[in-house]
């Protein structure tokens, strides 16, 4: 689905109503996480009913290491060779070489990602293809068309997108939709005073769109959500 002039929105239910995005510059495709599914082929199939080859895909963004977004990600390396970014402190978790930080097992809201989500994550179930990460980026980086954010909480390395000229922000699980808006889910963020100090910033840029990891993208009044969710956080 096109949220953008140059912005699409590719979403699953599995994963917890999971969703990546595909940027399209004019020249590249740049794509933000990779779903759940480890074929990758709803982004395959996206990228050729846009009438472009999967070679045209250059780079691969995540978010974090948590698994609903690193699904897709082997395979789509494989098949396109696009070059993979992330934050250094994700990195080995997205190799396979470390297990993603664990989170409490007791029940939080929405409860309707306690089974399997929430679990999954506590007791380290569900581990991803690894995949090797290409290069390391920090806070102010470009990679394509993208700023990078550097936005801990939800997870130590952590990282949101900005695209200037299409004012639309990429807050990965810094704020979810599904089951219902909220500033992410509390039993998935690790540091809550980061957390909110993330948000804080993000705030500042000029946002209309608001595409986010778990459930449908904000189209519209961008910035002023992410303000009234600030006060959500309890750091």
């Amino acid at each position: 689905m096109k949220i953008a002039h140059g912005v699409h929105s590719l979403g699953q239910q599995k994963g917890g109503y999971v969703h990546a995005f595909l940027v399209d510059d004019g020249h590249s495709l740049t794509l933000i996480d990779t779903l759940y599914d480890t074929d990758g082929h709803r982004v395959l199939d996206y990228i050729k009913a846009l009438g472009r080859s999967i070679t045209d895909l250059r780079n691969i963004v995540l978010t974090h290491g948590h698994r609903s977004h690193l699904g897709g990600l082997a395979a789509l390396k494989r098949a396109s060779g696009a070059t993979v970014f992330a934050h250094e402190w994700e990195a080995d978790i997205i190799q396979g070489e470390r297990k993603a930080q664990p989170i409490s097992i007791l029940p939080r809201r929405p409860f309707k990602a306690y089974i399997p989500l929430q679990i999954g994550l506590a007791l380290g179930l569900g581990q991803h293809p690894p995949c090797v990460v290409d290069r390391c980026v920090r806070d102010g980086d470009q990679v394509g068309p993208l700023q990078v954010v550097f936005a801990p909480g939800h997870s130590p390395g952590h990282l949101a997108f900005y695209w200037e000229d299409r004012k639309t922000l990429f807050a990965g699980d810094a704020i979810a939709t599904w089951p219902e808006l909220a500033p992410g889910w509390p039993a998935f963020n690790l540091n809550p005073r980061q957390h909110r100090q993330s948000l804080i910033r993000m705030a500042k840029f000029d946002s209309n769109v608001v595409a986010v990891g778990h459930g449908d993208p904000i189209t519209s009044r961008g910035t002023a959500t992410v303000r009234a969710l600030i006060s959500r956080i309890v750091s």
